[in-house]
């Protein structure tokens, strides 16, 4: 079976001609583009109007679709990461781990921030997504390494 991956949700109507808003999309434009095809609740649809609208995607499918429903993309489409960057989705769900052994808990989102992305854990702990604080991802064992000093003690 092909795993997918969410690159939005179909949002509000915009206009009467079955155009909507994506809710939640992916930062890759290319994704809504005109003829792109994509997964509405893992069945493929194709893309056959597009734009932007207060600075949001805005398309239109090639046929009726249900608001609330997840747009996604095979897998296989995402371009191959450098060495050590990874998407959002492949951090979500990794146990977070810091120096020492303590466990601190799983990764329940990763956030945009200000100045650098943040893991949201289970354990309501909110840790930077940068080099000092994150020393290793391991997606085979499923495990984030921290550095000591950024999550509260307790």
């Amino acid at each position: 079976m092909t795993e997918l991956v969410r690159i939005g949700r179909v949002g509000k109507p915009h206009g009467l001609d079955g155009s909507f808003f994506v809710e939640h999309a992916s930062e890759d434009d290319e994704r809504f583009a005109k003829g792109a095809t994509l997964r509405v609740e893992g069945e493929p649809a194709t893309v056959v109007a597009s734009k932007r609208s207060g600075g949001r995607p805005v398309i239109k499918l090639d046929r009726d679709v249900s608001r609330g429903a997840e747009l996604s993309i095979p897998r296989s489409e995402l371009p191959p990461t450098a060495e050590h960057e990874y998407y959002a989705f492949e951090l979500v769900g990794l146990a977070v781990e810091e120096e020492g052994g303590r466990e601190l808990g799983r990764v329940t989102a990763v956030q945009p921030g200000l100045a650098n992305d943040v893991l949201e854990l289970d354990s309501e702990i909110a840790l930077p997504l940068v080099d000092a604080c994150v020393l290793d991802v391991d997606l085979e064992r499923g495990r984030i390494l921290v550095a000591r000093g950024f999550a509260p003690h307790g």
